[in-house]
């Protein structure tokens, strides 16, 4: 396995480049059925369909994603995505962390360095996601990664077979939790 390409060192993670040699891995983390579940999706993605898809996604400036990497080993354990709309100068968020790097504080950290990278690099007006209501943990995570409240969508995913509400939140520069590792990297402190 290649060296990871670290773009934003955070406390315990940092965002990198995605690999593509990592792909077969990054499927597994997508297709796990807890992950499958919290998206409120029913099926898994199929391999052809996930391995055509990543030249494309790769060269879409619309859709960059970060691997997380934990810093103490370099190990791989999430991927990060914003689906940018270049027109008002928006992104949706989305979060996968590993299975076996789930419980351990990762998703707030890996969001949190995202929301940096979308706001002091990607100078994005605001992020917004959608999150199925019973997902505590990952509500959690998203507010103290800097996310609010801002709306509800009834009925709209499924938890556990049964109709849930989706959480709509969002972040603007704002709302960011400091401090920014990217003004740091930058030798502007931590502000």
């Amino acid at each position: 396995m290649s060296t990871p390409h670290i773009l934003l060192p955070g406390e315990r993670l940092a965002l990198g480049q995605p690999r593509r040699e990592l792909l077969p891995e990054y499927h597994r983390w997508e297709n796990d059925p807890g992950t499958v579940h919290g998206y409120g999706n029913q099926w898994p993605q199929s391999w052809e369909v996930r391995e055509s898809g990543w030249e494309r996604q790769r060269g879409n400036h619309n859709y960059p994603q970060f691997e997380v990497v934990r810093l103490e080993d370099m190990t791989p354990v999430g991927m990060t995505v914003l689906t940018v709309n270049q027109f008002v100068r928006t992104a949706e968020y989305v979060l996968v962390i590993a299975p076996e790097a789930r419980g351990k504080g990762y998703a707030a950290e890996a969001t949190r360095l995202t929301l940096d990278w979308a706001f002091h690099v990607g100078h994005l007006r605001m992020v917004w996601l959608k999150v199925l209501e019973p997902n505590r943990a990952g509500i959690v995570a998203y507010e103290k990664a800097g996310f609010r409240h801002a709306g509800r969508l009834r009925q709209s995913g499924y938890w556990l077979g049964e109709s849930a509400d989706e959480l709509l939140m969002d972040a603007v520069p704002a709302d960011f939790p400091g401090p920014s590792a990217v003004r740091a990297g930058l030798g502007h402190g931590p502000a």
